[in-house]
C-alpha cells in the first residue's frame, strides 16, 4: 500500500516538535503496517475547523492522480474538525480509491458520526431523486431528437447551433486512419504515438492520447452513426465517420487480443482493509491470495507482520468466513428495533453537536425579531424618531438576511429528523446482503475496527457502546462453524503463485 502523511499544528502556541512528533509517529505506524510514503503534507498554525488549509488542498487535489492509496494523521482531529468538512473531503477521497487512517486511534474518535455521515448521504440521495427524473425526462427528448447531452465529445465530431452532431473536417480523418492502422496490425501505442505526432488531442483539457483514449475510441459505436443514451439506441442518428465492415474488423481483432481479466475482481476485494486489526500484535490484516497445482485460488486476511516475518505468529484467515460472520453480525443491528432506536437517539445527539452555524444563526433570528417587536409596539405607543424608523429599516434588513443565511445553512447541512434516521437504517433491512456494493456499503458504514484472534474476534461499531466480542468456541457450538483455525490457502510447498 503506497501512502501520504498530513500533519498539522492550529495555533504559533505550538511548535514545529509537534509536527515533527506527528511525522514520526505516522512514519512508525506506516513502517510497522507495510505502507510505503510517497509524500507528506504539512499545514502550520491552521486552525482543522476551516477548510482553508493549502497543503490539506493540494493533498485532496493529488488525491486524484491516483499515486496513494491512504493518508495517515497522527489523529483524525488533525483531517478536520468539522464532521461535514471531514465527510466532504472524505467522500473525495473515496471517489479516488484513497482511505483516511489515524497513526494512533485504532478506533476513532466520536464514531456515531460514521452513521450521521451515512443518513446524510443517503437522505441527500433520496431527495436528489425527483431532480435527476425531471433532468432525465428532459435528456430522453433530446436523445430521441439525436442531441448533443453533454459529456466528453468523441474526436471527429462538433456541435452545432440546434445541438447536433456534424463531423469535424480536420480531427475526423485521424479517427479513419486510427481504425485503418488498427486493423492493419498496429497497436493501440503505436497509434496514439501517430495521432500524437500529426497534433490529435483529447477533447478535454486538450491532452496526448495515450492507449486508454485510443481504447476508448475503437469501441465507440457513434463512429458508424449510431446514437446512444442509456436505452435510447438510434441507428443513423448521427453522421457515419467509419465505415461498418471496418469498424467489425477492428472490434474482432480486439476481441482476439483481449489481455487477461483485469487485477482487481470483485472476488478479490478485500472489504475488511484498514478496519481488521490482529489481535496480537495490532497490525493490520490485508489480503493474500494463492493458486493451488489444482487452479484452486484461494484467498484470506494475513496479518502484516506475519507476512514480512518481523515476530507475530497470528494464523491466517479465510476471507470469505470473516466477511461473512461481519455481515451477519452487522444484520443483528438494523434488525433489531430497539437497537435502531437507541442509535437514532445518538445520530440526533451528535447532529446537534455537530452542527454549530445553524443554531447561533437561529439565536441572533430570534433576537432580532424580538427586537422588530418591541419597536413596533414602542411605535404604537406613539415613540417614533428619524432614528427609530431607520433602526426598525435595518432590523428588518438583518432579519431578511438571517433568514437567506439560515435557508442556505439548513440546504448544506439539512438536520434529519428521528423518524428519518429510523427510516433509512430500516431501509437497509432491503439491502441483497450477497451484492458486493451492498457488502461494502454496510462494512464502511457500520464497522469501526475489527481485532481478531485465534480464538475470538471483538467487534467495535460506529455507536456508543457498540463493542461486541465473539468467541469462535461459541459459534462452533450453535453450528455455524469456524475456519479460523485453518490456514486461507494450501501449504505454501503446493502454491504454484501468490499475489498481494
Amino acid at each position: 500500500m503506497t501512502g501520504v502523511i498530513y500533519a498539522r499544528y492550529s495555533s504559533d502556541n505550538q511548535r514545529e516538535e509537534s509536527i515533527e512528533g506527528q511525522i514520526r509517529e505516522c512514519k512508525e505506524f506506516a513502517s510497522k503496517n507495510d505502507i510505503q510514503i510517497v509524500d507528506t503534507y504539512i499545514d502550520r498554525a491552521l486552525s482543522a475547523r476551516t477548510d482553508n488549509r493549502p497543503e490539506f488542498q493540494r493533498m485532496i487535489k493529488d488525491s486524484a492522480s491516483k499515486s496513494f492509496e491512504t493518508v495517515i494523521v497522527w489523529k483524525l482531529d488533525r483531517f478536520a474538525r468539522d464532521r461535514y468538512d471531514s465527510t466532504h473531503y472524505k467522500r473525495i477521497l473515496k471517489k479516488n480509491n484513497v482511505s483516511v487512517i489515524s497513526a494512533t486511534e485504532k478506533i476513532s474518535a466520536g464514531s456515531e458520526g460514521v452513521l450521521l455521515e451515512t443518513l446524510l448521504e443517503g437522505m441527500a440521495e433520496y431527495y436528489s431523486v425527483e431532480l435527476a427524473e425531471k433532468v432525465n425526462r428532459g435528456m430522453k427528448e433530446n436523445a430521441l431528437k439525436c442531441k448533443y447531452n453533454g459529456g466528453t465529445l468523441p474526436i471527429g465530431f462538433v456541435i452545432d447551433n440546434e445541438q447536433h452532431f456534424q463531423i469535424d473536417p480536420i480531427t475526423a480523418p485521424a479517427v479513419l486512419d486510427a481504425f485503418k492502422m488498427y486493423a492493419g496490425g498496429k497497436s493501440m501505442q503505436e497509434i496514439a504515438n501517430e495521432l500524437n505526432i500529426r497534433g490529435v488531442r483529447t477533447q478535454r483539457h486538450n491532452g496526448k492520447l495515450d492507449v486508454d483514449n485510443i481504447t476508448s475510441m475503437l469501441h465507440n459505436r457513434k463512429y458508424i452513426g449510431e446514437y446512444r443514451f442509456k436505452d435510447v439506441v438510434i441507428p443513423d442518428g448521427i453522421p457515419v465517420i467509419v465505415p461498418k465492415d471496418l469498424f467489425d474488423k477492428v472490434q474482432d481483432r480486439m476481441v482476439q487480443n483481449k489481455k487477461a481479466p483485469a487485477k482487481h475482481k470483485a472476488e478479490d476485494e478485500y472489504l475488511l482493509t484498514t478496519k481488521l486489526y490482529c489481535g496480537e500484535c495490532g497490525c493490520f490484516m490485508v489480503g493474500e491470495s494463492g493458486t493451488s497445482r489444482t487452479k484452486n485460488v484461494h484467498r484470506y486476511y494475513k496479518c502484516v507482520s506475519v507476512k514480512y516475518h518481523k515476530g507475530c505468529h497470528k494464523k491466517s484467515v479465510k476471507k470469505d468466513w470473516i466477511e461473512n460472520l461481519v455481515i451477519e453480525q452487522i444484520k443483528k443491528i438494523y434488525f433489531d428495533d430497539e437497537l435502531v432506536e437507541k442509535i437514532a437517539d445518538e445520530a440526533l445527539k451528535v447532529q446537534s453537536r455537530q452542527n454549530t452555524v445553524l443554531p447561533i444563526l437561529q439565536k441572533q433570528y430570534a433576537e432580532t425579531e424580538k427586537a422588530i417587536k418591541n419597536m413596533l409596539t414602542a411605535i404604537e405607543q406613539g415613540i417614533i424618531t428619524e432614528s427609530t424608523k431607520k433602526r426598525l429599516e435595518e432590523l428588518e434588513f438583518q432579519k431578511n438576511e438571517l433568514y437567506s443565511q439560515i435557508a442556505k445553512e439548513e440546504s448544506i447541512r439539512p438536520l434529519l429528523s428521528k423518524e428519518q434516521i429510523v427510516f433509512w437504517l430500516q431501509k437497509l433491512r432491503e439491502l441483497n446482503t450477497n451484492k458486493l456494493e451492498h457488502r461494502k456499503k454496510l462494512i464502511d458504514s457500520f464497522i469501526n475496527a475489527i481485532f481478531l484472534y485465534d480464538d475470538k474476534m471483538v467487534i467495535t461499531f460506529n455507536y456508543k457502546d457498540g463493542t461486541r466480542e465473539i468467541t469462535f468456541k461459541d459459534l462452533e457450538s450453535s453450528g455455524l462453524g469456524s475456519d479460523i483455525t485453518d490456514l486461507g490457502a494450501p501449504e505454501k510447498t503446493h502454491l504454484l503463485s501468490t499475489k498481494r
